[in-house]
């Protein structure tokens, strides 16, 4: 964990999960995501302190569990507020909400663990209480009314709205709740004109071009490829299994949450736009392209 100046007023810690930092005066800082669990809430506090920083609130980019994981601890030890956006403050004063939607009802132990599900923390609406010098805007897609940042000095925190290069190439599927809200967050994304673009997930870019093109290409792939799947009627099991071997992935609990529910999302996409629709046989739902159905 290291604590980087970027330009003026605003830093980040570079971790596996990035970390905005931005000075509001001479010692007061908010933060932009405050990590993955408590153990990193503390060890952001530690590293903070010795920088003669006093963390004076954290605004989360979104509510999944990587990006508010270390709320509780700073905010307990700090004094520290906590904002959001929209349905994001809801998932984070309600974590088990998270598990909830993934799993679509009662979620059972193994699936409250931390990676899906952070500790309860107060959030408070973002609209209206952002310090001076920040900026926020939509990036949902992503996650139901993600955010992102951009500070004074024209750098923005664009929390998971692109997924890097290496997680694409790793992964191929990476977690999606609306196609379509995100296919329009790629391209105001090619709007913004920053000195530097700080990811959750990723190197610090002075360019995101390739990096949005990269990701509209893997989605169309990934469509390319539910549509080839269900040139006959297919299950949803069964696509998922397709797209696994496709991709020589293997399935765990919390992959097949996520990838479950990001497949879900786009076979409601492709029904949306006319391209997919869905029948009962056999008392099964099952799932046909339109361009195979007789």
């Amino acid at each position: 964990m290291e604590l980087i100046k970027l330009d003026g007023s605003t830093y980040y810690i570079k971790n596996v999960n990035n970390i905005g930092v931005y000075k509001i005066n001479e010692n007061e800082v908010y933060l932009i995501d405050a990590g993955n669990d408590s153990d990193c809430g503390k060890k952001i506090i530690k590293l903070l302190n010795e920088n003669d920083f006093i963390i004076k609130g954290i605004i989360s980019t979104h509510s999944h569990a990587d990006h508010i994981g270390g709320n509780k601890v700073i905010s307990d030890r700090c004094n520290a507020l906590i904002y959001a956006h929209g349905i994001e403050n809801c998932f984070i004063n309600y974590p088990i909400l998270e598990p909830l939607m993934l799993y679509g009802s009662s979620p059972f132990s193994n699936l409250q663990n931390k990676f899906l599900m952070a500790k309860p923390s107060t959030s408070l609406e973002l609209e209206g209480n952002l310090p001076n010098g920040l900026e926020y805007f939509s990036l949902k897609g992503h996650s139901p009314d993600m955010i992102g940042i951009k500070t004074s000095d024209d750098i923005y925190f664009l929390g998971d709205s692109l997924a890097s290069i290496d997680m694409i190439n790793k992964y191929h599927i990476f977690f999606l709740y609306d196609i379509e809200e995100y296919l329009n967050t790629l391209e105001y994304l090619k709007t913004l004109n920053g000195k530097y673009y700080v990811l959750s997930h990723s190197e610090l870019l002075d360019d995101i071009t390739d990096l949005i093109e990269l990701n509209k290409k893997k989605i169309d792939e990934i469509i390319t490829t539910i549509l080839n799947i269900t040139s006959t009627y297919q299950t949803f099991e069964e696509i998922l299994k397709s797209l696994f071997d496709y991709y020589q992935l293997t399935l765990n609990l919390n992959q097949y949450v996520l990838v479950g529910s990001t497949l879900k999302s786009y076979l409601s996409y492709l029904i949306k736009i006319n391209k997919l629709t869905y029948d009962f046989i056999d008392n099964k739902m099952v799932y046909i392209s339109k361009k195979d159905l007789n």
